[in-house]
């Protein structure tokens, strides 16, 4: 129900993750195997010389600093606007407020009732429930409506039609409260809590 650019994230956890592999495996077969060791010192040695040559050659007019410093520098900065950038993406959707209308009395003024009063309903109505392994409920904007994504992990054995009828009561019993109909997502989820928990039964 959110804005998280989800496959984004799993391309850059890729990457990272093939790159990690990549740094493990030469180092272990730097500590291993004697042939790769003797490749890579040839090898840093002669790059650390092309890198020392490059930046003699880069050098400002009459002085030792080299221009490639500044690249250098710009580099860094474009990579932490990115990160910000896309750190600035994560959860977004998010939302505070779940009703916004007018009075109808003769005061006037518009009522406003922030997401949390739901979420903390649903989740005192949900907490303790002996069929339940976890709930979490947050609220998020949907096309410039605010809803509601109810995240539940039944137990193992535990029906699931009938939980989610269950939750389906407690959201009508919310829409009566606040005063509208809330548009919610129930998510089931199943994990090793549920698996290695004690199953119980449905009430």
């Amino acid at each position: 129900m959110n804005g998280t650019p989800r496959a984004l994230n799993r391309v850059l956890l890729f990457i990272i993750g093939v790159k990690l592999l990549a740094v493990g495996v030469l180092l272990l077969l730097l500590a291993t195997v004697p042939a790769v060791a003797a490749w890579w010192h040839g090898w840093s040695a002669a790059a650390w010389a092309g890198m020392e040559n490059a930046f003699r050659q880069t050098r400002f007019p009459g002085r030792e600093e080299s221009w490639l410093w500044i690249v250098a520098g710009a580099v860094l900065v474009a990579i932490i606007i990115a990160m910000v950038a896309w750190l600035s993406q994560q959860g977004k959707g998010r939302a505070n407020l779940l009703v916004a209308s007018d009075d109808d009395s003769h005061i006037n003024g518009e009522v406003r009732i922030g997401g949390g009063v739901a979420e903390q309903a649903l989740r005192a109505a949900l907490a303790g429930r002996a069929d339940l392994a976890a709930a979490s409920v947050a609220t998020y904007e949907v096309r410039g409506r605010p809803g509601l994504r109810i995240r539940i992990q039944p137990r193992q054995g535990v029906a699931p039609h009938l939980l989610a009828a269950e939750v389906s009561q407690l959201v009508e019993a919310l829409d009566l409260v606040i005063g509208q109909k809330t548009p919610v997502l129930v998510h089931m989820v199943s994990g090793a809590r549920s698996r290695f928990t004690k199953a119980e039964r449905v009430r």
